[in-house]
């Protein structure tokens, strides 16, 4: 297996918990892999989900990441102007062997200027955004260019995990945490994309969202401003 790998995970306020928690679980069944939840403080975050949780350490005590991941989420609006938390990506992507996201995460990357040329996978509601920032929108599940690896949204963090671990580890290490963590998706419904759910379904979700999509393209359309200049 080699030197234990350090995996890091950003853990915001408002951040959707799935898009942390699948990989995080992926992550931490590696034998010996070290895994870092951080954030500002080690106060405890509160996600969209109304849990809290504690990260485990903060921006400047934070060791050089092997793999930093940004999930998503509705605090991932606020952010896309955060000077601090945009540099510290930056700072450990530069040492990072992989850039990483999941769900809306991508759009931090992208806001950080690091996903420039790249291709990348997003939310299906947001994915089209990350051509604002200079990224090349793909609508994939998982999407590997170079060493930048992002996941689609929410539940695809889980396939995304898979994947790093695969790259990191090998096929058969992988294969031994998704036998171990029972992943065999059989949803009940057709409808986990837009796709297979219909336009009268895609149509009522993207009612549902319309707010929080208008507040995160116009935060998006501040960030390439930011970036052009």
């Amino acid at each position: 297996m080699g030197e234990p790998l350090r995996f890091g995970l950003l853990l915001f306020p408002d951040l959707m918990l799935l898009d942390l928690a699948g990989p995080a679980e992926v992550f931490g069944a590696v034998p010996g892999a070290e895994l870092h939840l951080i954030w500002k403080s080690c106060a405890p975050v509160t996600s969209n989900a109304g849990w809290s949780m504690g990260p485990t350490t903060t921006f400047a005590d934070c060791p050089q990441l092997d793999v930093i991941c940004v999930p998503g989420g509705r605090g991932q609006i606020a952010l896309m102007d955060d000077d601090e938390t945009l540099d510290f990506v930056r700072q450990q992507s530069a040492g990072a062997r992989f850039t990483t996201s999941v769900c809306t995460g991508s759009l931090v990357l992208a806001a950080a200027g690091l996903l420039r040329g790249y291709r990348a996978a997003c939310h299906w509601m947001s994915r089209d955004q990350l051509a604002l920032l200079g990224a090349i929108p793909v609508a994939d599940r998982v999407v590997r260019d170079r060493d930048r690896i992002t996941g689609g949204g929410v539940t695809a963090g889980i396939d995304f995990g898979l994947t790093v671990v695969a790259e990191l580890y090998g096929p058969e290490t992988a294969k031994l945490v998704q036998l171990g963590i029972e992943y065999d998706p059989a949803p009940p419904f057709a409808a986990g994309s837009p796709n297979r759910a219909g336009p009268e379904l895609v149509a009522q979700a993207e009612r549902q969202a319309r707010t929080r999509q208008e507040q995160r393209r116009a935060a998006t359309e501040a960030a390439a401003r930011r970036l052009e200049g």
